[in-house]
């Protein structure tokens, strides 16, 4: 497999624009129950300019990538044979709705284990908003080598 060469590699960034319906859908969604996440007086309430994006909707958010599956196909690397194996949030600043936010990814570490027969691709997703960064989303994902099932 040996994809170490894709370290540094980053994916062309795209932005999109985070929205009181969808933060209010996923607030529900995941139990967050919390009001300051679906009522615009609550939040401002305690002092945010519009509602919060909670922590984890960034990685929602990522999905909106047009090309989010152009980095896998580029390397010929079948999606069957490919497990998500972590996720991991920095965060910076805090994001609002009505934001427009910009995601660039790029690789940060490739490894391999069981002699090669599982590769780890480890990359950073940038998360900013005019360029001041919001967050830091690092995901790992495991390719799974289909010929070491033959060994």
């Amino acid at each position: 497999m040996g994809r170490r060469v894709l370290v540094g590699r980053s994916t062309p960034a795209f932005s999109t624009e985070v929205e009181r319906g969808r933060l209010r859908f996923f607030a529900r969604a995941v139990g967050q129950t919390e009001a300051v996440y679906s009522d615009l007086e609550a939040a401002a309430a305690v002092g945010h300019r519009d509602l919060p994006v909670p922590p984890t909707f960034l990685f929602c958010l990522e999905m909106d990538n047009p090309d989010r599956g152009k980095f896998l196909d580029d390397l010929g690397i079948d999606i069957r044979t490919v497990l998500h194996a972590g996720q991991e949030f920095a965060f910076h600043s805090q994001a609002y709705a009505g934001d427009t936010l910009t995601f660039r990814t790029e690789v940060r570490d490739v490894y391999e284990k069981k002699g090669g027969a599982l590769e780890f691709i480890v990359r950073d997703t940038h998360v900013t908003r005019d360029g001041t960064p919001v967050a830091t989303l690092t995901s790992t994902i495991v390719v799974r080598d289909p010929k070491a099932d033959r060994r």
